[in-house]
């Protein structure tokens, strides 16, 4: 095996380049610009033709394992027989086989067979693996890093914090050299699993927080809408992907619960695999002809989207199978432009909106509740403008991220960035 050298650090992604990942890629853009040399590794090739502008500003190389492995075989085959002959591979298989046999699926046997191609065609320059999510992305570093022989951290968002099984999060905690995590509700249920090293917690809270000159805060002179014109509809704004935790059910429910004299009109920004069946609930509901669905956006399309909107509607909720939102982006993005957020009070949203204060939060999964704060709020421009503001200032004073990634800089070995220092006249 070829020696590491410490430099370069291989970021392990579900899937690059994603709408929907657009705070990876805007925590890659970071470190990058603080010196850190990334290369990124995707267990799956991109399926949208759109891409956020922060992609094209990523200078790191990218490697695509095989997806399918059938559609690869020769590649999976000659990294398989150049590896079984690597000292370190029976250590890695019986660790494979140990999980495979509490977890017989047909993804645990792909995601060793990308962990044999990457430990196979991994660059002699990496010295470090961070994978992002718990789940497969850390599973298959976890085999990599066996393979290599190489330490490996990880960075824990929302899915995988609640859905991947508790043995299986224990012992990666174990074996990973460090954990990051974007939420206190995450850190809460990951620190009763991880163990302690040397005096210093495996797991730390480190929030993504956003990219204030791409996000730079501004705001027009607030609307007077009050849903009294049906000229001039209050304008809703709502962006997420079209999955169960996202709750659409429950807004979609709420919008037809709002009186009829109330005039309003809902931008949905988004794709997913729920779409058309929430289209039908809409036509059902008769909303259809308030509804304008727009599908997957890029950064630039969605701060248009705020910038126009009266009031952001996120209606989260927990999902059947406990998957649940982290910090969701959007509310950062939406009161970094000054507009109202109004979300439920599930997972980490308590953690950005302070109810009454920055924000209105109601219960997960009551249309009701979530009927009648929508009310309120189209019919107090006042109130509405009020709340942005101070969602605004929160996300300037604590949510920066030019000042977050300092932390994340450090567990990868950055020195601190030299002080600016203003330049004397001769």
């Amino acid at each position: 095996m070829a020696n590491r050298t410490a430099g370069a650090v291989a970021f392990v992604l579900k899937g690059y380049p994603r709408l929907s990942e657009s705070f990876i890629a805007q925590e890659i853009l970071a470190l990058e610009r603080r010196g850190l040399d990334i290369r990124i590794v995707s267990l799956r090739r991109p399926t949208e033709r759109k891409r956020h502008p922060v992609h094209a500003a990523i200078r790191a190389s990218v490697l695509y394992l095989p997806e399918y492995l059938y559609r690869e075989p020769l590649r999976v085959l000659g990294a398989w027989w150049r590896q079984r002959r690597n000292p370190r591979y029976p250590a890695a298989r019986r660790q494979w086989l140990k999980d495979w046999r509490r977890d017989p699926s047909p993804n645990r046997g792909r995601r060793f067979a990308q962990a044999l191609v990457l430990a196979d065609e991994l660059s002699p320059e990496i010295g470090h693996l961070h994978a992002h999510f718990l789940h497969t992305p850390a599973s298959v570093t976890r085999y990599a890093a066996l393979l290599t022989g190489l330490a490996w951290s990880g960075s824990a968002h929302a899915k995988d914090v609640w859905t991947t099984p508790d043995w299986e999060l224990r012992e990666k905690l174990a074996d990973c050299r460090w954990l990051a995590t974007c939420s206190a509700a995450a850190l809460a249920r990951l620190a009763t699993l991880a163990p302690e090293a040397n005096r210093r917690p495996t797991v730390t809270l480190s929030y993504h927080g956003l990219d204030l000159d791409r996000f730079a805060p501004g705001r027009p002179p607030p609307a007077a809408r009050d849903g009294s014109d049906p000229g001039e509809p209050v304008r809703l704004l709502t962006v997420a992907r079209a999955v169960p935790k996202k709750g659409y059910e429950d807004l979609l429910t709420a919008l037809a619960q709002l009186p009829p004299t109330v005039h309003w009109r809902l931008t949905q920004v988004g794709g997913g695999p729920r779409l058309k069946r929430l289209r039908r609930l809409a036509d059902r509901l008769g909303l259809a002809a308030r509804i304008d669905w727009r599908g997957n956006g890029t950064q630039d399309e969605v701060l248009g989207h705020y910038r126009q909107a009266d009031l952001f509607v996120l209606a989260s909720r927990i999902a059947p199978d406990g998957d649940r939102d982290g910090l969701p982006n959007v509310l950062l993005e939406a009161q970094s432009q000054g507009l109202a957020c109004l979300a439920t009070a599930v997972s980490a949203i308590p953690e950005l909106i302070e109810p009454e204060v920055t924000g209105v939060l109601v219960p997960a999964g009551q249309p009701a509740a979530l009927a009648q704060a929508m009310a309120r709020l189209l019919a107090q421009p006042a109130l509405r403008a009020r709340l942005g503001l101070a969602g605004q200032a929160r996300v300037v004073e604590r949510f920066d991220q030019a000042r977050l990634i300092g932390e994340l800089a450090a567990r990868f070995g950055l020195p601190p960035p030299v002080a600016r220092r203003d330049r004397v006249s001769a």
